[in-house]
């Protein structure tokens, strides 16, 4: 499974990186190894929030997943990436310059899944 993780380099700039979570076969089909969550909460932007949220840290280590709507993030560097239904972002820029999100079509219907800082990303064999 992709993911893209978007996180603080050295450099204090969030910088993308793609993960890609192994299946394990199953006999309901692939699963991930699981991994411990915190708490999950979802956004609606058609009841609000800005179409552009200039520089800002995640604040806190998460997935967010893209069920409607699509948005743009730009990292520090001024690299970008588009997001759409059926991607899934690791925001873990908790420190540093961070990002800013664009939306390019909306409403977005986003999916949070808080994770724990200490989360060890190599439970899915990638490195973090």
């Amino acid at each position: 499974m992709k993911v893209v993780r978007i996180y603080t380099g050295a450099d204090q700039q969030s910088h993308f990186e793609d993960l890609e979570i192994p299946y394990t076969q199953s006999a309901i089909g692939g699963l991930t190894a699981p991994a411990a969550a915190r708490t999950v909460f979802f956004r609606d932007t058609a009841l609000g929030g800005p179409e552009v949220y200039d520089f800002h840290v995640a604040p806190r280590r998460q997935f967010v997943i893209h069920l409607a709507g699509r948005v743009e993030i730009e990292c520090g560097d001024g690299t970008t990436r588009p997001f759409g239904v059926g991607d899934v972002l690791l925001a873990d820029d908790t420190t540093g310059q961070g990002h800013i999100s664009r939306e390019i079509e909306g409403p977005r219907l986003q999916v949070f899944v808080s994770l724990p800082a200490d989360l060890d990303l190599s439970v899915w064999g990638a490195r973090g």
